[in-house]
């Protein structure tokens, strides 16, 4: 049997380098570029089928729902594949969350506050354009929190990702894995159209200066929250096309497992039938 996209992309055991991985890389790609992108459209569609499902179990009583979180460096493509990606899929069964620098409020609270505020409910695919992993990536390389602050994060995360689990989510944490070179191109064409100017922010270039350390913070994320319950992928991203059928395949991976099934009516169909062809006629 063929492997899994889950399984090929799944992050290494530790000790983790990330600079052995490489950003341009296409693991189980299904053809060239414009072939990928007609077969992730294809996908796309049993995507949206069987998040539908989920939503139907979830409406009528269920408990599963799916959690995508997206992290990466500035530029990696959170924003796109929420676009190209979850953006297949109804928008009633989905709910995105951004999560920038804490507020005063957010911060009289634990790290994790704000997001079990977020947690998707029953039936829906929720989707975190960054995460609580900024409080251990933001918060090392930073030194916006102790270090032996930052270790405790590491047994929170991982213990409150395993209640999540518990209750029925199932996790799909994607770190989306670019090149210093490729995010260069993308800020300088940000910069170059004034069309997209809002995107850039100066603090991405000091982040920038920090690749190395931030990188380093990433490597110890996978090998220290990475679990049987809550794996970490690692999708190559420098090939946008690449990295949206990625991403999509691996929710589709996920969901095709979890076999959602549509619930069976609570009344009868036939019956129901009935009374609609024998209704007398409505007036206007």
């Amino acid at each position: 049997m063929a492997p899994s996209l889950r399984e090929t992309l799944r992050a290494p055991a530790a000790p983790v380098r990330l600079r052995e991985i490489d950003p341009r890389s296409t693991p189980l790609v299904p053809g060239e570029k414009e072939h990928t992108r007609e077969v992730a459209v294809a996908e796309g569609r049993r995507l949206a089928e069987l998040q539908e499902r989920l939503y139907a179990e979830g409406v009528t009583g269920g408990r599963r729902r799916v959690l995508l979180v997206l992290q990466g460096m500035d530029t990696s493509g959170k924003g796109g594949v929420v676009r190209h990606v979850v953006g297949a899929v109804q928008p009633q069964g989905v709910a995105v969350t951004g999560f920038g620098r804490p507020t005063p409020e957010e911060l009289r609270h634990g790290f994790l506050w704000r997001v079990r505020r977020a947690v998707p409910w029953p039936g829906m695919l929720g989707v975190f354009d960054r995460s609580h992993y900024e409080d251990v990536l933001a918060g090392r390389v930073r030194q916006l929190a102790p270090p032996p602050v930052v270790e405790r994060r590491y047994r929170e995360i991982v213990r409150f990702e395993q209640h999540l689990v518990d209750d029925g989510v199932t996790l799909v944490k994607v770190l989306l894995h670019i090149s210093p070179w490729e995010q260069k191109q993308r800020l300088l064409a940000r910069l170059d159209d004034s069309a997209k100017r809002w995107k850039f922010d100066p603090s991405d270039l000091d982040d920038r200066a920090l690749w190395p350390d931030y990188q380093r913070a990433y490597e110890t994320v996978l090998e220290r929250t990475s679990t049987d319950a809550a794996p970490w992928y690692v999708v190559p991203a420098d090939r946008k096309w690449y990295r949206n059928w990625a991403v999509g395949r691996l929710l589709l991976e996920t969901l095709t497992d979890l076999d959602p099934r549509l619930p069976e009516p609570s009344y009868d169909v036939a019956e129901q039938r009935d009374r609609l062809i024998e209704e007398h006629p409505l007036s206007d």
